[in-house]
């Protein structure tokens, strides 16, 4: 099972940050109809109640938006994962499928307002260790190419930096013929919705990955 530690300089900047990690096996898969079809109706629900200047207020993401702030980063250049996929949804831009595993951590992200790693566990070298970005330290951002993760969160393992609340790194992403998933759930507001954003992860992982049987996974709180 893997762990995660997280270096006392982004506790002691970030006091309110809790994280938990889910591990499991997975069934993945290209494509999931039902999954979509789930995907397309929240869409439909949060472009109605929500306005574009709303966005930054969704109590996760205010937090995850203040980190950055805290940690010197202009959230408003680097957006937190969660941020961009919601004012995709409102400015109109259609959300496109990766593959399922992918497409439900992205669902979790927009019902929760948590930006979540989601990484293949057997590309993962050691322990992954949360702490911030430096100058001029490569990150290879899925889909963006080089990623400034200056004054970012960022997860390293022994190789290099895997994940930040912004984007995940090529290197360690989820892909269709992904059987091991890691997921990190990234809370800068505190534990109290956190548990639930586990649970709800629960439950879609094994109604879209595991054919509507128990999911057996891992979890372990930060």
């Amino acid at each position: 099972m893997i762990k995660i530690i997280l270096e006392n300089i982004i506790k002691e900047k970030c006091p309110d940050l809790h994280v938990a990690t889910i591990e499991c096996p997975i069934h993945n898969s290209e494509y999931s109809p039902q999954l979509w079809d789930e995907i397309e109706e929240f869409s439909r629900h949060f472009v109605l109640e929500h306005r574009l200047e709303d966005i930054k207020n969704i109590p996760a993401i205010r937090a995850t938006r203040q980190a950055y702030k805290v940690l010197g980063k202009d959230p408003n250049r680097y957006r937190p994962s969660a941020e961009a996929l919601c004012r995709r949804l409102v400015r109109g831009i259609p959300l496109y499928s990766i593959n399922t595993a992918v497409d439900l951590i992205n669902l979790i992200s927009l019902k929760t307002g948590y930006s979540i790693g989601g990484f293949d566990a057997d590309l993962i070298q050691g322990t992954p260790i949360l702490g911030i970005g430096k100058e001029d330290e490569s990150f290879q951002a899925i889909g963006r190419g080089n990623l400034n993760i200056k004054d970012l969160p960022v997860y390293r393992d022994r190789i290099g930096g895997i994940g930040t609340p912004t984007s995940d790194e090529e290197r360690t992403k989820i892909q269709n013929n992904t059987t091991h998933l890691f997921m990190i759930i990234n809370s800068y507001s505190g534990k109290t919705c956190l548990e639930d954003a586990v649970n709800l992860s629960g439950t879609l992982l094994s109604q879209y990955l595991f054919n509507g049987k128990i999911c057996d996974y891992e979890i372990n709180l930060y």
